[in-house]
Order: structure tokens, then C-alpha cells, then sequence
């Protein structure tokens, strides 16, 4: 969900070189012989002059032509819970063991779940105890080729499930997780996908948002 530009031009408190930047939702980075991250009041009054990405402090990046307003309007419509979660009009949806009612709403507006077997494009786990995992082998017969699993567990320091004990009760399953979001105010996500043939590689999740032991 984010954008990358390299050879950019950024003129920073620091000075001025050539770099990369990105912008990853909710940070705006800079990597050049100068650094930067810019983010929250420094992003509030963002604007585009000419070719450049001017932020509120004066610090700016210059652009090719046309690119700067495409930046402006990613950065100013960052994306929404759904975005975040992949979830696009038209894919096979299952939601279990997940009694939020603001996500199902929510979810609805562009989705209908629905309850299948097979070709599952995604799958909304919610998990309280190691119990639940035990469902996990039937499960991941019914995803699609691309099919992926949300599991979705309470964060913080009072969840019943530490990620350390989610991580490996999934990859116990022959899942390889490769990103965990923020899914509410009280639970994460981690997204879970089937393992390829081969021998078993290490896996790092991506964070997106927040990590599961995180606070909001």
C-alpha cells in the first residue's frame, strides 16, 4: 500500500542530497546522505509546488513531473482497514470465530462473507486459546492459490495468547506469516499463507501497523 520513488531530490533541515523516498502509511521517509521521517504535524499542511513535495517545516522533495501530486493524494487518502487487509470486491471471504460487528459492517460494504470450503481468497480467524488452532489443518485445505489467513487475536499486556505462541502454533501448520496489521483497538492481525514446496524457510512478519504487543 505504500510508494517508493528513487532519485529524488530532498532538501532537509540538514542539506540537500539525492535519495529514495517512501511512504509508508503513517510515515514519510527519506534515504540519502541526509535522513528523515516525517509524520503526524509535519504531513498535516503537505503541499505541491511545481515539481516538489513541500512538508510543513519547509522541507522538500523534488520530483518528476507529475509525480508529486500523485504522492499529495496518497498521502492526504491514507488507506482504510479493508485496504490494509487486502480484502477487494468480488473475493470468496470467510469469516470465524470473530464476533465484531463493526468489521462485519464494515467488511459488508464491500464484501459479503460467505461460507465455503474451497477457493477461500480470505479467511478471518479469531483466536482466544491454542484450542483454536487445532481447526487450522482443515482450513488451509479450502484456501484458493492465493488465499491467505487472517488470524486475528487480542494485543497487549493482558491477551491470552502471547505472538510468540500464535507464530508458532501457525507455522506448526506449514504457514509462513508475512504481515501483521492493526485490526482494532483491542486485536491485531497476522497474515498467514500456505507454504510452497521445499524445504521450510525462516519467516519474519512484516510489520504494517503495530506488532502484537503493541498499544495503540
Amino acid at each position: 500500500m505504500g510508494k517508493e520513488a528513487r532519485g529524488v531530490w530532498g532538501h532537509l533541515s540538514d542539506g540537500d542530497c539525492e535519495g529514495k523516498l517512501l511512504w509508508e502509511f503513517p510515515k514519510l521517509i527519506f534515504r540519502g546522505a541526509h535522513r528523515g521521517i516525517f509524520q503526524g504535524h509535519a504531513l498535516r499542511y503537505i503541499k505541491v509546488e511545481g515539481n516538489d513535495l513541500v512538508l510543513n517545516d519547509g522541507t522538500r522533495f523534488e520530483m518528476e513531473p507529475g509525480e508529486a501530486d500523485k504522492w499529495l493524494h496518497a498521502i492526504l487518502n491514507p488507506p482504510g482497514r479493508l485496504d490494509k487487509l487486502g480484502v477487494k470486491p468480488g473475493q470468496t471471504v470467510v469469516v470465524l470465530g470473530l464476533e465484531d460487528e463493526e468489521f462485519l459492517e464494515e467488511l459488508a460494504t464491500r464484501v459479503e462473507p460467505v461460507e465455503a470450503e474451497e477457493n477461500i481468497d480470505l479467511l478471518f480467524l479469531g483466536v482466544e486459546d491454542l484450542a483454536d488452532f487445532d481447526q487450522l489443518e482443515d482450513l488451509i485445505g479450502g484456501l484458493g492459490p492465493k488465499g491467505a489467513i487472517w488470524i486475528v487475536a487480542q494485543k497487549g499486556k493482558g491477551a491470552p495468547l502471547k505472538d510468540t505462541e500464535i507464530l508458532a502454533a501457525a507455522r506448526g501448520h506449514g504457514l509462513i506469516d508475512t504481515k501483521v496489521c492493526s485490526f482494532s483497538k483491542s486485536h491485531s492481525a497476522l497474515r498467514f499463507v500456505k507454504r510452497k514446496a521445499g524445504p521450510p524457510a525462516a519467516s519474519k512478519p512484516v510489520e504494517d501497523d503495530v506488532a502484537f504487543d503493541d498499544e495503540i
